[in-house]
């Protein structure tokens, strides 16, 4: 097969899981609170009761197993009080990564004078939206054109020859940006040598993506951002600003152009042609592999539909 053009993009796919099974950081601490004062009533009417029983027929006749519609209860309070605790976890997680990074900014700028105050310190409390899905925690949930799922965030870089997926990869993040780098780099450890061209769309840009496709030495094609001045938001920056200007200049002759004809009618024969809109398995590593058959699927697939002669070829043969 030979390796010319590749084009990445990404799809959310279904969890097993339903949205309406998570809950949000700021909704985990009051719904615990109320929970933990029911099961404390119920707890309370029961000690009672048991009182009075003693009274009326002994101490020897007394059951001391908690009810099973209490013990619901309690677990249900340690699911939510586990999730919450992991959602602090994950946000002081985040917030040191991005203090280092607005470490070493300052560290590069030193020297530099910057306009603007300077960025605030990250926060290690989690967003009050934030949400934990108590079937599958490790799903989020995803926004898509149809509106929201519980879901994942599935990747795929086509080759332009026979469209097959030659890297694939998955996570439970919205953005794609953060995967431009690693598809690219399991496109060489997957097949031995590296792509000469390499388009994606505007999730994918970033002045750092640029510099890494510059570092691979591989031609990329990715759409720039809205920001209509290098410098401003998700689009700034003097490569990206180059980025924009190139693509523009090619026209409709673009290599970029085959963004679009590549993985989205790849998503489409996966998800209409072969019906597959959800995935069976739960948490991301397992997931992440569920979606690796996918794609050897669609490659078997691929390859036989290519060795098979046409019934015109038949016919004329």
């Amino acid at each position: 097969m030979k390796l010319g053009h590749v084009a990445l993009d990404g799809t959310k796919i279904k969890a097993n899981a339903s949205k309406h099974k998570a809950m949000s950081y700021e909704r985990m601490e009051k719904r615990a609170a109320e929970l933990e004062a029911e099961v404390e009533r119920w707890l309370s009417a029961a000690e009672a009761a048991d009182a009075e029983e003693d009274r009326a027929f002994g101490r020897d006749k007394s059951g001391e197993e908690l009810p099973k519609w209490v013990a619901d209860k309690k677990k249900r309070v340690e699911k939510i009080r586990a999730a919450k605790a992991e959602l602090e976890a994950e946000a002081k997680a985040a917030a040191a990564a991005k203090a280092k990074a607005q470490a070493e900014e300052r560290r590069q700028a030193e020297g530099r004078k910057k306009p603007g105050r300077p960025a605030a310190p990250p926060s290690e409390e989690p967003d009050p939206k934030a949400q934990k899905n108590f079937t599958d925690p490790e799903s989020r949930i995803m926004k898509t054109k149809d509106g929201f799922i519980q879901g994942y965030n599935a990747q795929a870089a086509v080759d332009a020859t026979a469209q097959v997926i030659v890297a694939h990869g998955l996570d439970a993040k919205q953005s794609d940006q953060h995967q431009l780098a690693p598809m690219a780099d399991a496109i060489e450890a997957n097949l031995g040598k590296k792509p000469t061209q390499l388009s994606a769309d505007a999730g994918y840009c970033s002045d750092a993506n640029l510099t890494a496709m510059e570092e691979r030495e591989i031609d990329a094609y990715i759409a720039p951002g809205r920001a209509k001045h290098a410098g401003e938001g998700e689009g700034g920056g003097a490569r990206v600003a180059a980025m924009r200007e190139r693509i523009k200049a090619g026209g409709r002759s673009s290599p970029y152009r085959l963004r679009k004809q590549l993985p989205e009618p790849v998503f489409g024969q996966i998800k209409q042609a072969r019906g597959f809109r959800q995935f069976l398995l739960r948490g991301v590593e397992k997931v992440a592999n569920e979606w690796g058959l996918v794609c050897l699927a669609h490659n078997i697939l691929k390859l036989a539909q290519g060795r098979t002669p046409s019934l015109a070829a038949l016919a004329t043969g």
